[in-house]
């Protein structure tokens, strides 16, 4: 999409993408070792009753499936951050997650006519419609002058 063609409310959507056991663990392997989510006969002992994934694949996955749906093709270079970061439910080996994100403001900067910037949560759920993640995130864009 191109950055005339978003508004603010509109609701951008992929669709579930399942969460693979083997490539949860390795990432959590490499990223973020922590016992419950990588150790799975602890983590079945543990509070969450089985592995979870790490938040942050969870956010990759976000990444993802944002640009997918959203940013392929369009004239987004970059991101500045994110304002807010939520994981609300654990995410497991098998869940389907689904993505949207709600444009919640647009604008050309001040300083600069040649620059987008979109503001936009991002939401995650699962299979059973729980939600697992919500960021608030900006995205910049190069716009003809």
């Amino acid at each position: 999409m191109k950055f005339k063609d978003f508004s603010v409310g509109m609701v951008l959507t992929h669709p579930p993408v399942e969460v693979d056991e083997a490539e949860m663990l390795a990432f959590a392997k490499a990223y973020d070792p922590q016992w419950f989510h990588v150790d799975a006969e602890r983590a079945r002992a543990g509070r969450w009753g089985g592995l979870i994934a790490s938040g942050w694949m969870t956010c990759g996955l976000a990444m993802r499936m944002a640009t997918e749906a959203v940013l392929e093709g369009s004239e987004s270079f970059g991101s500045p951050g994110l304002e807010r970061l939520r994981w609300m439910a654990p995410v497991r080996p098998g869940d389907r997650l689904r993505f949207e994100g709600t444009v919640d403001s647009l604008r050309v900067s001040a300083s600069r006519d040649d620059l987008g910037i979109m503001r936009w949560t991002w939401r995650m759920y699962n299979q059973d419609d729980v939600q697992v993640l919500e960021a608030e995130v900006t995205n910049l864009f190069e716009l003809e002058t």
